[in-house]
C-alpha cells in the first residue's frame, strides 16, 4: 500500500522539456483512499539542487539536504514506483499542505 507522505524512488522518464527527469526520490502527496483504489499517485519531485521558491520546501532526508518541487507536481501510474525510500517528517508534512493550500486552494 503506497501512503501519503511516503518517499519513493520514481522513475520519471520520459520527460518534455523543462520537466524534472531523471529516476529520483518524489513525495506521494495524494490521499490515501485515492491510493487505495487508483492504479497512479499524485507525486511531487524532490531534488538536492534548487533556488528558494514559494513552491518550494527545503527538506532533510535520508541525512541529505534536498527541495520537495510542488511546482513539479505530477500524476504518474504506480509502475514508475521504484522502491520505498522511507517518509517526510511532520515538520514537513506540515509544510507541505501549506504550500499545496497556497498554490492550489487559496
Amino acid at each position: 500500500m503506497v501512503t501519503q507522505y511516503d518517499v519513493y524512488l520514481i522513475n520519471l522518464d520520459p520527460t518534455i522539456g523543462s520537466e524534472i527527469k531523471k529516476t529520483r526520490p518524489c513525495v506521494v502527496i495524494s490521499p490515501d483512499e485515492m491510493n487505495r483504489h487508483l492504479s497512479t499517485v499524485i507525486i511531487a519531485p524532490l531534488t538536492t539542487k534548487s533556488h528558494d521558491y514559494p513552491s518550494r520546501i527545503a527538506i532533510r532526508f535520508k541525512h541529505k539536504t534536498g527541495w520537495i518541487i510542488f511546482d513539479q507536481i505530477r500524476t504518474v501510474d504506480k509502475r514508475r514506483l521504484v522502491k520505498r525510500l522511507g517518509a517526510i517528517d511532520e515538520t514537513a508534512i506540515q509544510e507541505t499542505k501549506s504550500v499545496i493550500r497556497e498554490m492550489l486552494v487559496d
